[in-house]
């Protein structure tokens, strides 16, 4: 016949790829054991009419080619078959011509040795096990020092005589098709965009996107970012290369790294920016180190390091907390325990192993003080605020912050760090966010009035609902200042929510009553009086809610806020001169009589300021708006005003806001505005970003200095807030103001009647 053996061989089509004609390897494939086969379900006697080593296929044989010869299904014939003994006789990896015979290979494994060695040595240790590599193309295969010619794993992690749990059958399975990726871009080769039918090898299956419903808000980028950027995965497969360019972690917006089947030995440190990564190929390289900023790979689902030379890992991969398969499988030089937690639970387990036992980093260099305006001011007239939103213990979950160690989440560790750092800070006024009842009640109050705090505290609505301890659990926002320089002269509370239910113009409004009123967000705003000075002062403190889904919620609340502090300015404004300004102190009752005590001379407070107009008493709005720079809510406060017709709020009802806009009297300004605001005040594996503001009336106050951002070397290797050093993820915002003087109005000179001079 002209096609003589080629006449069983299937077309390729249009285009040929060796690998293609490769059958997958499932679990229930691999090699278990080297003896007698063994049924699925029980140990049974060995079936009669299995086939002798050395009778033809039958006629239901898998074999491609049922009257081949020689392991015709091999296109190596020295590397992957065993013949008669072959491994034995080095004259029979000689070519031998067969180039004709050999066809598409289809996956032959024998269960039995290939025993045809009789008289050829003493012993049959020279027998191997005929498991064949498969997906052979025509690139010259990968065979490191960690996998032999015949297609038999090198690694004692794969021995064939144990069974393999199902984590450890999937890193197999993986690694096998790692081995068999080959060609240069096999993984785009095979892509569906590419071809329609997904090909054995390809990792594009694995690739999950898990929906959150968190209070953070998520890495994924914003629809317009999408839109932009058409591709986010590069293959740079089996190219031989060497080195690998820094530049190409610039381009942060990748998904999908593969640089399988190279001679790669090390990988830059600069990997670390690329945090939207969810699967990264390095196997079958040279690698013998990983740089410790893989551990900012928070996003990472496959880290596949198949067949290379490593020789440690760096316990920054306990932050990979969504990953789900670590493949080190072909790296012989790894600790075994590595291998044997794996195999006994999976890769969630070894990174867990790394997380809780990664020695505690080096604490970051403190941040910079900025300074704005150097001039001489008594300090009287200066005060410092501090802005903390100090996350609530009941938020503090590991499925929350999982790239977190449980000791650096734990309240007892966080809590005092909280209370160091703020009696570090020794702020004037502290707005606080997240703070439940009974760490307020338990801990901060009694331990910040031996500093010379007092305190304020607004629950969450829904603690009226609730009792006993789920009640105390419920945080809320804290406003502390110190009792020496300030006098509290009244109080108000907001609940968002029941404002806006109640306000004639929203009533009967859908949206009030499925947006707005299931959040019980809350204000706190403190009128004080500097005691020296007689300067009035409102504090509002606010915490908003979360969900960028919602930013009409935010706008809705924030123009609540500033509607309900428009009135109290106003009401405030008429307050009348506080007259008591003493401190109140307790007498030493133990004090001896007859020992004269030197104690300084009190300074004769200077009576209260008065306010003709309510824009003119200073005013202070802090909190956690969960509103970046860029959104309307920032809009509303910095400008005055917004439009009815905004994007945000041109789709819903709320009353007079939607309606004729919204606006406010005041001029404000946030202080962070002087330095373009800080890098981020929020900092988690999902999210960077700004959320929290110090805002402050431009006309009565000005800003003389800030706390500055975090060290970015320190940064370079965390890949979120809390931690050791930080117990919060958001970060404390300190700005220090001076009360401006009131202009005096201009008087002009009178020089009289100028008209007629004497001559």
């Amino acid at each position: 016949m002209a096609d003589g053996s080629y006449r069983f061989q299937q077309g390729a089509g249009q285009f040929f790829y060796p690998q293609h004609n490769q059958q997958s390897h499932f679990p229930r494939h691999l090699q278990q054991r080297a003896s007698s086969p063994v049924s699925n379900a029980a140990r049974a006697g060995f079936n009669t009419d299995a086939t002798s080593p050395s009778r033809s296929p039958g006629p239901q044989s898998p074999a491609q080619n049922q009257y081949g010869m020689f392991s015709q299904n091999h296109q190596q014939q020295n590397q992957h078959g065993m013949i008669n003994g072959g491994s034995a006789h080095n004259r029979f990896n000689m070519g031998m011509g067969l180039k004709h015979f050999q066809q598409g290979h289809q996956n032959q494994n024998h269960q039995q040795h290939q025993d045809h060695g009789n008289g050829h040595g003493p012993s049959y240790g020279n027998h191997q096990h005929n498991v064949s590599s498969g997906g052979l193309s025509n690139a010259p295969q990968h065979f490191g020092n960690n996998h032999l010619q015949n297609g038999t794993p090198g690694s004692t992690h794969s021995g064939l005589s144990k069974h393999h749990s199902e984590h450890w059958q999937e890193q197999l399975a993986l690694c096998q098709r790692a081995r068999e990726m080959t060609m240069s871009h096999s993984h785009a080769r095979n892509h569906p965009s590419v071809n329609k039918q997904v090909m054995a090898g390809t990792t594009n299956g694995f690739a999950k996107d898990s929906d959150r419903d968190e209070r953070n808000r998520s890495i994924v980028q914003t629809a317009e970012e999408e839109e932009k950027q058409v591709w986010t995965a590069l293959d740079f497969g089996g190219q031989s290369l060497k080195v690998i360019s820094s530049a190409l972690f610039d381009y942060s917006f990748l998904t999908k790294l593969y640089v399988n089947h190279n001679k790669l030995t090390y990988i830059p440190a600069k990997i670390g920016q690329c945090r939207h990564l969810t699967i990264l190929d390095f196997s079958l390289n040279e690698l013998r180190s990983l740089p410790p900023e893989m551990g900012m790979l928070t996003s990472l689902t496959q880290l596949l390091l198949f067949d290379n030379k490593l020789e440690s890992l760096p316990m920054e991969l306990g932050s990979l907390f969504q990953l789900e398969m670590l493949g080190i499988e072909g790296n012989n030089l790894l600790d075994e325990n590595y291998f044997n937690i794996i195999m006994d639970a999976g890769t969630k387990e070894l990174i867990t192993w790394f997380r809780e036992n990664a020695d505690v980093p080096d604490p970051p260099c403190e941040r910079d003080w900025i300074v704005l305006d150097d001039t001489s001011i008594p300090a009287e007239d200066k005060f410092t605020v501090l802005n903390y939103n100090t996350l609530c213990d009941k938020y503090a979950t590991q499925q929350q912050y999982g790239f977190a160690p449980t000791r650096a989440l734990a309240w007892e560790h966080r809590k005092e760090l909280l209370l160091d750092e703020l009696r570090a800070r020794n702020a004037d006024i502290m707005g606080l966010q997240e703070m439940d009842a009974e760490s307020y009640n338990d801990y901060f109050r009694p331990n910040l009035a031996s500093n010379d705090y007092k305190g304020v505290f607004h629950q969450k609505g829904r603690a009226r609902t609730m009792g006993g301890q789920d009640a105390k659990s419920v945080d809320g926002c804290a406003t502390f200042f110190k009792n020496k320089k300030y006098i509290l002269l009244d109080k108000a509370t907001i609940n968002f929510a029941q404002i806006a239910i109640n306000r004639p113009d929203m009533k009967g409004e859908h949206d009030i009553f499925n947006r707005v009123m299931p959040r019980d967000d809350v204000a706190l705003i403190v009128f004080l009086e500097n005691r020296m000075t007689g300067t009035r002062l409102i504090v509002a403190n606010s915490h908003h809610y979360w969900n960028p889904l919602y930013e009409d919620v935010k706008v809705v609340q924030v123009a609540i806020l500033l509607d309900e502090l428009s009135k109290l300015a106003d009401k405030w404004s008429k307050h009348p001169p506080c007259v008591d300004k003493k401190v109140f102190s307790f007498a030493d009752a133990d004090a001896d009589d007859d020992v004269e005590e030197t104690q300084e001379v009190p300074q004769e407070p200077a009576p209260s300021k008065s306010y003709a107009d309510k824009t003119e008493i200073p005013i202070i709005m802090c909190g956690d708006y969960n509103s970046g720079p860029e959104s309307p809510v920032y809009e509303l406060v910095s400008q005055g005003s917004l439009s009815p017709s905004h994007r945000n709020l041109v789709d819903h009802k709320y009353g007079d806001f939607t309606k004729t806009g919204i606006s406010h009297p005041f001029s404000l300004r946030s202080s962070y505005a002087n330095i373009n605001e800080l890098s981020f005040t929020n900092y988690t594996a999902s999210f960077t970003g700004i959320l929290d503001y110090i805002w402050y009336s431009t006309n009565a106050l000005q800003v003389t200095g800030l706390l500055g951002d975090v060290d970015k070397e320190y940064l370079k290797r965390v890949p979120g807030f809390p931690n050791y050093h930080f117990p919060s993820d958001h970060l404390a915002l300190v700005s220090e103001f001076v009360v401006k003087g009131k202009k005096k109005a201009a008087v002009e000179a009178d020089f009289g009647n100028q008209g007629s001079r004497r001559s």
